[in-house]
Formats: structure tokens, C-alpha cells, sequence
């Protein structure tokens, strides 16, 4: 008698623990494919953000070469006008 019970009872935990089991491997494929999308969307970000540190780095040269052009001419226009006054 007492055979059957602990039948039944190891029948009841088997089934408790495929159960288990079972929503333990879908919650790692969910989590797996979560995991996934996030790599590509951080791939997608290191993207953009190399785009934008492009885009800075031209707009830095961009504005040296202004200022430098600025400043040539601004010093052929000084020696210009020094040695006309004289």
C-alpha cells in the first residue's frame, strides 16, 4: 500500500519537475533571443555613434581650416596696409 502512495507521489514530482523544466527552457530561449536583439541594437548604436564621431571630427577640421584662412589673410591685409601706409 504504501508502494502505490510513493508511486503516486514520485509520479506527481516527475511530472512537477518536466514542468519545471519545460518552462525553464522557454525562458532561456525567450531570454537567448532577448539577448540577440540586444547585441544587434547595440551594433546598430556603435554605428551610429562612429557616424557622429565622423561627422565631429570634419566639422573640427572644417573650422580649422576656416580659422586659418582667416588668419592668413587677415595677416596679408595687416602687412598690406603696413607697408602701403609707409
Amino acid at each position: 500500500m504504501s508502494t502505490r502512495k510513493d508511486d503516486v507521489k514520485l509520479a506527481v514530482y516527475m511530472e512537477r519537475l518536466d514542468s519545471y523544466i519545460e518552462s525553464q527552457t522557454k525562458l532561456n530561449d525567450t531570454l537567448c533571443t532577448r539577448f540577440e536583439q540586444m547585441g544587434e541594437e547595440l551594433d546598430e548604436i556603435k554605428h551610429w555613434r562612429t557616424r557622429v564621431y565622423g561627422a565631429k571630427s570634419a566639422f573640427v577640421l572644417l573650422g580649422a581650416v576656416f580659422i586659418h584662412s582667416a588668419l592668413v589673410l587677415g595677416s596679408l591685409i595687416g602687412i598690406m596696409s603696413w607697408f602701403s601706409s609707409k
